[in-house]
């Protein structure tokens, strides 16, 4: 059996989850989050915990298992904690700022880029550090807008200029061979 599938998911106070044939939805603290999964994996509830159960050892199934229980767990510690991406600004001048609930960022072009957040997704931004904050409850947004902020600037391997995650290593180029310094 998949490792990652057999465990079971539980549930923190104040979640509460809705099983309808393969339509789940997870309630909590922080929202609500709804997804269809699969009609081939068994989504059960067993003692205030999610139990995933799988019919057969076909390989298609044996994927199905284990992605199911992550993603169900990735839908309850949405809604019970949250989840947040955060990006660094490298380089002089490059900085970011909100208005409303807008990011403006300058990042080397001649315009500013202006992202407004999806639904569901906040933006926190503090200046000292130069660092912007993407939090929400779904996981799967939450990553994906950061990767899209990432990819307006991404760090370039000779100054290190650019938006990076907080704590990825950049592999820096030593530049011409000619040159001294």
């Amino acid at each position: 059996m998949s490792r990652i599938g057999k465990q079971p998911v539980s549930l923190p106070k104040g979640v509460q989850v809705n099983i309808a044939g393969s339509n789940v939805s997870v309630q909590g603290p922080k929202g609500e989050l709804k997804r269809t999964f699969s009609p081939q994996i068994t989504i059960e509830m067993k003692d205030g915990q999610l139990v995933v159960l799988r019919p057969s050892d076909a390989k298609t199934i044996r994927a199905l298992h284990g992605t199911t229980r992550a993603l169900l767990r990735n839908m309850v510690v949405g809604v019970s904690e949250g989840f947040t991406k955060s990006l660094q600004i490298e380089g002089v001048g490059y900085r970011a700022e909100l208005k409303g609930t807008q990011l403006v960022m300058a990042l080397g072009y001649s315009h500013p880029v202006e992202v407004d957040p999806p639904t569901g997704i906040a933006f926190a931004v503090d200046e000292k550090t130069k660092t912007i904050t993407v939090s929400g409850i779904d996981k799967e947004l939450v990553g994906q807008v950061a990767a899209d902020l990432r990819n307006w600037r991404p760090p370039e391997p000779y100054k290190g200029k650019g938006l990076r995650y907080v704590g990825e290593h950049v592999r820096r180029k030593a530049g011409k061979a000619g040159k001294v310094g």
